[in-house]
């Protein structure tokens, strides 16, 4: 699968590129001096085992560097690998200095999306363990000007990205809630507004909650901060009462530690930030071949 088929052609993310390109070179490059502008190639080691993920971004980077690069490796590989036994995923041709200029935004930005990658990976590989076949998602509780690339990685890693930003579905949490007196008002205000194209998610903190969102019109419901038990017993109580009108969501507090402890077949999606909030980073390299 490529997933760089799914970013826009000429999308705004090659210009945060060349953004991210200008803060690491703000006024001169020295360094570039030093080593000139013979052409060289360099090899791009992977050196900790994870999934290969942020492929297009180091691509758009190398691009505007003016470097060709071959990927010895395709995105979404799961590379096994440590220091002493480092594999090579791609080479890279240019100037010397433009492979000096390209490396550092090229390896972060390969390294946290192969982090978030690899952690999404292994949250879903545990859900399936445990059996259990609906949806895993990551959360909007992404970097600041990172979300695409972390939103990406998710994918990447096979989980289910959620909504992307404010625009991409309603969802109606506490605040919403009081500031418009109850949520059956904030469910008829979304729907007046949003028509019938667009899902309207509510944050319920108990099962009565959940009654009226449904009974207003919610399409899903996300059961937030509810116990082990505590969400088995209301997400088969809203399943017995609803079936399939309603999409349930478990929320709040889920991490690879306990995960499969709140795990239950009447829940249709497992939403968490632990993929992508805290999440550690797959070491890069590249080096000038010599």
């Amino acid at each position: 699968m490529s997933y760089q088929a799914a970013l826009p052609v000429a999308g705004k993310w090659k210009q945060t590129v060349a953004e991210w390109l200008a803060e690491d070179v703000p006024s001169f490059d020295v360094g570039g001096l030093v080593v000139g502008s013979d052409l060289r190639t360099a090899t791009l080691w992977c050196k900790q085992s994870g999934r290969l993920a942020g492929v297009p971004f180091a691509n758009e980077v190398f691009k505007q560097c003016g470097l060709e690069v071959e990927w010895l490796c395709e995105e979404g590989t799961d590379i096994e690998a440590s220091g002493d036994n480092k594999v090579a995923v791609a080479k890279v041709k240019g100037p010397a200095n433009a492979l000096l200029l390209s490396e550092r935004t090229a390896l972060n930005l390969l390294s946290r999306s192969s982090g978030v990658a690899t952690q999404s990976r292994d949250v879903l590989s545990l859900a399936r363990k445990a059996k259990y076949p609906g949806i895993i998602a990551g959360t909007r509780k992404t970097t600041p000007g990172l979300r695409l690339v972390e939103k990406y990685a998710m994918a990447v890693g096979g989980i289910d990205m959620h909504r992307y930003d404010l625009s991409s579905m309603i969802m109606l949490k506490d605040n919403h809630v009081w500031s418009t007196g109850s949520i059956t008002n904030a469910v008829k205000a979304a729907r007046d507004y949003a028509g019938f194209s667009v899902k309207i998610e509510v944050e319920c903190q108990s099962e009565e909650e959940a009654d009226e969102a449904i009974l207003a019109g919610a399409d899903i419901v996300m059961l937030d901060n509810f116990s082990q038990e505590g969400i088995r017993i209301t997400a088969s109580s809203l399943k017995q009462k609803y079936g399939s009108k309603v999409l349930l969501e478990c929320s709040g507090g889920l991490r690879a530690d306990n995960l499969e402890s709140f795990l239950c077949k009447d829940v249709d999606i497992y939403s968490t930030s632990w993929v992508h909030q805290g999440t550690g980073v797959i070491d890069f390299s590249l080096k000038i071949d010599h």
